[in-house]
């Protein structure tokens, strides 16, 4: 929906330079933008070519509040996180106030209590005792099983299942096809038949706010106690979580990241793509494993802001030298 720059540079925190009656309705590239679209420029060597853009208007730094151009410009000290706010504003729906908003061939229990704007698409179904909160909207083909609880502004995507007992907070984003809450992966071995029997999962999911989950991803409930996803994490499509982990606070996992059970995750660590870590491994704060990294079970890697690479799992500096001397000796 159209917005004018005033209104984008009051919500985001943007200064304009330039008329503020200049309204827009999306975001582009630099290459493909039209007049109605915003684009964005980190780089000074870049500015010639958005100013020379189709673009209605400019996301810079200081570095163009000198300039003079043809359009209106928004200076940010980070333009690509002001760009993606903007977007945001630019893409959030208007909240629909109707109470009960939901598609014909919804299905709802009697029981389930749904906030205001809520809306639920077709064939969703929604358990009992489930609770939505304000302006969430449930896409085609979910499922939310008995006692699920999801917060308010949440967005659901078409054929996510959310198993009994799962907790979101507020402003959560499911991609399509996640499963959240399933069984975590726990047998006991009989010695005496070699055969297994399922450990009881019976613990909960708890998702924190601001969270985003991708699709297709799958996220376990604690065995007896709780799998935890703390206050936005990112997660990207295809990453498995087992039961009992604990995901601290805005961590990135990259896609076809597997974690085993009981793992912990603290704050800010970011997993690269098809990352695996064994049971009872903990990253401590601010850690980073680069892509195809492995864990080992029960290891700790601490050092905020320490790259890690590898498998088993080593700072990087020490892992390019084993490389090093590997391809050496090779030659020999």
């Amino acid at each position: 929906m159209k917005r004018s720059l005033q209104h984008i540079a009051e919500v985001v925190g943007l200064r304009l330079i330039g008329d503020g009656r200049v309204e827009v309705c999306g975001v582009a590239s630099i290459r493909s933008a039209s007049n109605d679209d915003l684009v964005f420029v980190e780089d000074e060597k870049h500015l010639d070519a958005a100013l020379r853009s189709r673009a209605g208007a400019v996301i810079a730094g200081e570095f163009a509040a000198a300039v003079s151009a043809d359009r209106p410009l928004l200076i940010s000290p980070q333009p690509k996180l002001g760009f993606a706010r903007a977007a945001r504003v630019l893409h959030d729906e208007p909240p629909d106030a109707a109470e009960g908003n939901t598609h014909p061939t919804a299905v709802i229990a009697a029981t389930a209590v749904l906030g205001s704007g809520v809306y639920v698409d077709a064939r969703a179904v929604l358990g009992e005792r489930a609770r939505v909160g304000d302006n969430t909207r449930v896409g085609a083909g979910s499922a939310l099983g008995a006692g699920v609880s999801i917060g308010k502004e949440c967005q659901i995507y078409p054929n996510v299942t959310i198993y009994p007992g799962t907790t979101l907070g507020d402003r959560v984003i499911v991609h399509a096809g996640a499963v959240l809450g399933s069984d975590g992966f726990g047998y006991v071995r009989d010695r005496k038949t070699s055969r297994y029997e399922k450990f009881p999962q019976v613990g909960q999911l708890v998702i924190e706010d601001d969270v985003e989950i991708g699709a297709n991803a799958t996220i376990d409930r604690g065995a007896l106690d709780e799998t935890r996803v703390r206050r936005g994490a990112k997660i990207d499509n295809l990453v498995h979580i087992g039961h009992n982990c604990d995901i601290g606070e805005d961590v990135v996992i990259a896609a076809q990241t597997g974690l085993s059970g009981s793992i912990v995750l603290e704050k800010g660590v970011v997993l690269g793509g098809q990352v695996g870590i064994g049971e009872h491994a903990r990253l401590e704060q601010g850690v980073m494993l680069g892509g195809q990294g492995g864990v080992l079970p029960n290891k700790v890697l601490r050092g905020k802001g320490v790259a890690f690479w590898g498998t088993p799992a080593q700072p990087l500096r020490q892992y390019l030298k084993q490389l090093a001397t590997l391809a050496r000796l090779a030659k020999k």
